[in-house]
């Protein structure tokens, strides 16, 4: 028996990248739904969106593309009521949407630090509360983190402290929503591989690899089987918990 089979999931920003595997793997897994969210029918990741879409129904799963701009509270709300509906209940949510620009904290103005606390911090708290209202006991929801929730960057002010927030706010819907059969938990990948990484970043992809203890950097499916494991029985006494996913680099002394 797969790990998520007859499981309806929602994973918001599932166009490309970490989402992508996220969504694909829980079809993978016996997942008997998956609604695949983009942020407009117009982005970038929209195309890539109904690809996955497709890649999900070849595993024998139902699959939908369903557009949100998560910075909308109603949105959200829309959003999860949408999955609900097609879905016939809601049992696994993902908050995978996110931004990552860089900018010096230096001059960063009020827009520029909302634009990304709002995608990646207030998207994912009003998408858990309306999750909430139509799970069931029994029902899971995973925030991607990262781990510069505790190991900042230069230029990521805006995003470490969103993803901080996000940790914190899984451990107390944890609390709060625990008696009512619902888990919330984190995930924090460390950096992981995609198009044009080395080439763009090549400094960094070899600092990450000479530090890393398992030797390499992560990929999507690294992050989607914990987000699996999260959100299956075997994950049932599970809720509050960070599982950082970085091969061992936040275990390297910093001294």
């Amino acid at each position: 028996m797969r790990l998520l089979e007859g499981q309806v999931a929602l994973v918001t920003g599932a166009g490309g990248g970490i989402g992508r595997g996220i969504a694909l793997r829980f079809a993978e897994q016996g997942a008997a739904a998956v609604a695949v969210h983009c942020r407009t029918a117009a982005s970038a990741t929209a195309g890539a969106a109904r690809e996955v879409a497709s890649r999900i129904e070849d595993f024998g799963a139902r699959a939908v593309v369903l557009e949100a701009d998560l910075r909308d509270e109603d949105a959200c709300h829309r959003l999860v009521r949408e999955v609900a509906e097609w879905g016939g209940g809601l049992t696994a949510l993902v908050n995978n949407a996110g931004v990552q620009p860089t900018r010096p904290l230096p001059g960063m103005t009020t827009a520029q630090w909302r634009a990304v606390v709002d995608t990646n911090l207030t998207g994912v708290f009003a998408c858990t509360q309306a999750a909430a209202e139509v799970m069931g006991p029994g029902g899971c929801v995973t925030h991607i983190a990262s781990v510069e929730a505790s190991h900042p960057a230069p230029g990521h002010a805006h995003y470490s402290a969103s993803k901080a927030a996000i940790v914190m706010h899984a451990r107390s819907a944890a609390l709060e929503y625990g008696p009512h059969g619902i888990r919330v938990n984190t995930v924090s990948p460390g950096l992981i591989d995609r198009d044009g990484l080395a080439e763009a970043w090549p400094e960094g992809v070899e600092r990450w690899v000479r530090k890393a203890p398992l030797g390499r950097l992560g990929r999507p499916e690294d992050v989607a089987d914990a987000c699996v494991f999260l959100a299956s029985p075997l994950a049932s006494w599970v809720t509050g918990h960070d599982l950082v996913v970085d091969g061992g680099v936040s275990a390297r002394p910093t001294w």
